[in-house]
């Protein structure tokens, strides 16, 4: 059910408050859902879930924009939580001219989208922890930022696309490159074919290294792992496992299967994504997919090393993402078509022919859509009920798609696949992949 909003004017809204508060003077934020679309009062109060290294960037992003308020932060390693939410404070403190409360610090995520006065949630949480929250958000009629890969799973990708529908939920995924307009460009030519047919388009990044086995840690005092671990299996804690304790670096997590994929969803996710949004399929996918992958013999991180997916469209088209490594694929798309190519990596942009690199396209085409600034783009959308640049059909379609080709890199086999029905065809083995089971109490 989508959530009902009152409306009252702001100096009523006031009036009572003053009367309930009496003659305490305290500054505050007014939730935007009380005062209705448009007011120049509004403010869009904001909880983060998952403050580390992504999180913490994502929140400091945030603090940019003066027509959104951070009241809440939620992680599960208190030191962290407390990090954010002095820089919140430390933010808004020098904001003399924005009356703000404060910022509570949780460490359930359940604590932030059960509070009525927030209006909406960014997660940047492993990705294991991404659907549940998202979900959970949903439902509480939150709007929503979720890093991406959106989900861990396409069951759950399914899933939480339909809750964000049914309850009429703005939604950003954080493909920011679709807010990058070299990316939006090169898209907008293929799609409006300046480079031909399109016959193949090539995607590249980098992988991860193994370790060798580490040894079980007492696990620190700020840590709830318990809660840390969530849907995923028991497993003893070591830090190369979770996150690092003294900073903010790159956590041991990515590089593990019981809370991610690897660098096929880390940076597929985004590579993918624009590879579907140039073929215009960012509402379907691929029908057949094979893939091979070097994984670690042995070790505590256990994700995909050098490897090569290949995926096959309806009308012949095909997709090969690969490593910059062995398979010597260039980092970022290449889309080939029969009458030139089109290359585009962060930062760069190339074509063939030359001429295209002046070119845009006009009203009579193609023109995708337009966002040059991704956080900025999620909160326009949240007044104006707008969808959003990434949002979340597209943004499972995209992680399908790497999940798709992580699941053909462990069976080795090629695979044929339904992207309407969202299954494999006669092989059950493959099927049974789409999904995992959650550990108790955690259900989707």
């Amino acid at each position: 059910m989508k959530q009902r909003t009152r409306i009252i004017s702001r100096r009523r809204f006031l009036q009572q408050s003053g009367a309930v508060a009496g003659a305490i003077a305290v500054p505050m934020i007014v939730p935007a859902s009380v005062f209705g679309a448009e007011p120049p009062s509004e403010r869009i109060t904001v909880g983060c879930i998952g403050t580390g290294r992504m999180g913490q960037g994502d929140m400091r992003d945030l603090l940019r924009f003066p027509q959104a308020q951070i009241v809440a932060v939620c992680d599960v390693d208190s030191k962290r939580a407390k990090d954010a939410q002095k820089i919140v404070v430390d933010h808004y403190s020098r904001q003399t001219e924005t009356a703000w409360t404060g910022c509570e610090t949780y460490g359930d995520f359940r604590d932030v989208t059960s509070r009525e006065d927030i209006d909406a949630v960014m997660i940047a949480t492993p990705d294991h922890w991404h659907a549940l929250p998202a979900i959970a958000a949903a439902k509480a009629g939150k709007d929503i930022f979720l890093q991406k890969p959106l989900t861990l799973t396409i069951r759950e990708g399914r899933v939480l696309s339909n809750t964000v529908r049914r309850y009429d939920r703005v939604f950003q995924v954080g493909s920011q490159q679709r807010s990058d307009e070299k990316f939006r460009l090169a898209c907008e030519w293929v799609r409006n074919g300046r480079i031909g047919k399109v016959h193949t388009i090539k995607v590249g990044f980098g992988t991860d290294p193994g370790c060798e086995p580490q040894p079980e840690m007492p696990v620190p005092p700020n840590l709830d792992y318990n809660m840390w671990l969530g849907q995923a299996p028991l497993a003893p804690y070591t830090e190369w496992r979770v996150h690092p304790q003294k900073a903010y670096g790159r956590p041991g997590w990515l590089r593990i299967s019981a809370y991610g994929h690897g660098m096929i969803t880390g940076w597929g996710s985004h590579h993918l994504d624009i590879a579907q949004w140039g073929l215009g399929t960012e509402l379907s996918g691929p029908v057949a997919v094979e893939g091979e992958a070097v994984f670690p013999k042995e070790g505590l991180w256990d994700v995909h090393g050098d490897f090569r997916i290949e995926y096959t469209y309806a009308d012949g088209v095909k997709v090969i993402a690969a490593d910059t490594g062995t398979h010597r694929h260039k980092q970022g798309v290449v889309f080939e078509g029969a009458d030139g190519w089109v290359y585009v990596r962060r930062g760069f942009l190339d074509a063939e022919p030359k001429s295209l690199l002046q070119e845009r396209i006009g009203p009579d085409g193609i023109q995708l859509y337009r966002s040059n600034d991704h956080k900025r783009n999620w909160l326009e959308c949240i007044r104006s009920r707008r969808p959003t640049v990434a949002p979340v059909e597209v943004g499972h379609r995209s992680c399908t798609m790497c999940l798709l080709g992580s699941i053909a890199m462990r069976l080795g086999r090629k695979l044929r696949w339904d992207p309407e029905k969202e299954e494999f065809i006669d092989d059950a083995a493959a099927n049974h992949m789409r999904s995992r089971s959650m550990r108790a109490p955690w259900t989707l």
